[in-house]
């Protein structure tokens, strides 16, 4: 009998296959005592097993490259962290083995960053899948992981850690669907990249049968079970529409009166270039640096590596826009020369331009290297500094970079409601904003971004959060300035036509979604649009916004 479950569609397309379930084991070792003197070699095999984990996550990383090798290597920074070993071994001490002393000291940090509401909480999946990691390390025992198969399937899990997602092999994972996460997590991102159809925040997913063929569609969030010879006659028809659309549309965005809305790529580094000049970016609308960064937590890149790698990036859009994130440290990105460590709540507290004003030789380097970087070639350099409270970041960044003799536009991201609410004045002292949809949604509700539980107050389609994206706009198009979109909300096809309503003038996104953004609002008039961001305004919930901006946008 079919029946449909509704989920939250993060990853365009449509998947049909059979259910596979992520292999989960318990790894919960037994709570045994050991002598005293057995100590030293038990905390020799906890360091050693840490190591090793966090040297696989690394290779894997190396092996993905992109976005996912970003996240891998914060993952392995996670499974080092030293007061998580000193724990450990103080567990191992007191007579704990290797194993139990690892699985209860990351189930401390667990509870307690969970009970305290940090940031990191969001991070759950990550952590424990980092602690399964050293566990099986330790107890000899194979990391559950992807099931084998030799046919296709669609993937089933509670949550997928970004080690599972970032090596999942497309030709055999049709899609995924997980219970937990939000549409902006790190398995959610990680999937746009992959250009597999994912639902996640699906309650009871776990539930499905192993065998059970279901319909997944990423772009509505809808999972059919065992669906009919109609529906996927349906769902395969619609897969085509979108393909042909796909296929026939080219060149520069615009909507289909010929209002231009620059279409660019987020990058995190030289290796998701050609992705983003192949999906046919217009250029970068957000370089995350934090990458060049991650490879050694306890000091800056030279001067020399950095603009080695900038140039990589700016050498590949000639004539094009490219706009640059200094380094964004803090929170979930910790930096041991940089962040403190006992930040009660490091969300609210030193990250972003506020890490880089405290360490202004850091900042100072990195700008000198863009500035070297850029020098000779052709493309449009932009330079935007992250969490930008108010008009005084705004200026202090904007004198940096003229103190570096940086030769671009200084611009700020608006990621704090404040900055939102302000945007005239910190335009005062920069010349555009880029909207960091994704923070200023966790800001503006007080929903971290990772938690599957808050993931309605996530969603970009929020009332409250098109306001503030509205209030942004407005001040630019008031200064005669742009005002962009770089957060995942631009990967939406349907909300990039809100967006561009609202009065955004470029749109940013993980390459793989370019095509579809494009498609669509080649479709539409900018009048349409407007009327469709207006609609959505005025509702009171995300999933009523969506509906009001769709009946518009198709004419009902």
């Amino acid at each position: 009998m079919e029946t449909t479950l509704r989920g939250v569609g993060v990853s365009h397309g449509v998947a049909i296959g059979e259910v596979r379930h992520m292999g989960t084991a318990v790894l919960e070792p037994p709570a045994k005592q050991i002598p005293t003197d057995e100590a030293p070699r038990e905390q020799g095999r906890a360091r050693q097993a840490v190591e090793a984990v966090a040297a696989d996550l690394i290779a894997r990383g190396n092996l993905a490259g992109g976005e996912a090798q970003h996240v891998l290597e914060a993952q392995a920074m996670m499974a080092q962290d030293p007061e998580l070993m000193a724990d450990v071994e103080r567990r191992i001490a007191v007579g704990s083995t290797a194993e139990r002393a690892v699985y209860d000291a990351f189930a401390a940090y667990r509870a307690l960053l969970a009970g305290a509401g940090e940031y990191l909480a969001g991070r759950v999946a990550d952590l424990d899948d980092v602690r399964n990691r050293i566990v099986a390390r330790l107890l000899g025992v194979p990391m559950p992981g992807v099931p084998d198969s030799d046919e296709p399937y669609v993937l089933i899990a509670r949550d997928l850690a970004p080690a599972d997602t970032a090596l999942l092999d497309p030709t055999l994972v049709l899609g995924f669907v997980t219970e937990e996460g939000g549409p902006t997590s790190h398995s959610a991102i990680l999937a746009r990249a992959l250009g597999v159809p994912a639902v996640v925040a699906l309650p009871g997913a776990g539930e499905l049968a192993e065998g059970t063929v279901v319909a997944v569609d990423g772009s509505t969030g809808d999972v059919f079970v065992n669906p009919s010879q109609e529906k996927r006659a349906e769902l395969a028809r619609a897969a085509e529409e979108r393909k042909a659309a796909l296929a026939a549309s080219s060149g520069p965005g615009a909507t289909s009166d010929g209002h231009k809305v620059p279409l660019l790529a987020n990058v995190g580094g030289p290796g998701d270039v050609p992705a983003a000049v192949e999906a046919g970016a217009e250029g970068v609308g957000l370089f995350r640096t934090e990458f060049l960064f991650l490879d050694d937590s306890q000091k800056a890149p030279s001067e020399e590596k950095q603009v080695e790698a900038y140039r990589k990036v700016l050498e590949a859009f000639p004539e094009g826009r490219v706009v640059v994130r200094v380094l964004d440290a803090g929170a979930d990105k910790p930096l041991d020369f940089l962040t403190p460590a006992d930040e009660p709540n490091p969300a609210l507290g030193v990250r972003g331009l506020r890490t880089l004003l405290d360490h202004p030789e850091v900042l100072r380097t990195q700008l000198t290297a863009l500035a070297k970087a850029a020098e000779g070639l052709p493309v449009y350099l932009e330079v935007m500094a992250p969490m930008v409270a108010d008009r005084t970041d705004a200026k202090a960044f904007a004198d940096a970079c003229r103190e570096a003799g940086l030769q671009a536009k200084f611009g700020a991201m608006v990621e704090i409601p404040s900055a939102a609410l302000r945007a005239r004045s910190i335009l005062q002292e920069v010349e555009f904003l880029s909207l960091g949809t994704n923070d200023l949604a966790q800001y503006t509700f007080a929903a971290d971004r990772q938690v599957g539980a808050v993931s309605r107050l996530q969603d970009p389609w929020q009332p409250a959060l098109l306001d503030l994206v509205a209030a942004s706009a407005e001040a630019a198009k008031a200064e005669g300035k742009s005002c962009g979109v770089c957060g995942e909300a631009a990967a939406d096809p349907l909300l990039a036509c809100v967006l561009t309503g609202l009065g955004v003038t470029s749109l940013s996104m993980g390459a793989a979604s370019i095509p579809y953004v494009r498609a669509t609002l080649a479709k539409h008039t900018l009048a349409q649009c407007e009327r469709a961001a207006a609609a959505a305004r005025a509702t009171d919930t995300a999933e009523e916004a969506r509906l009001a901006a769709q009946a518009v946008l198709s004419g009902e």
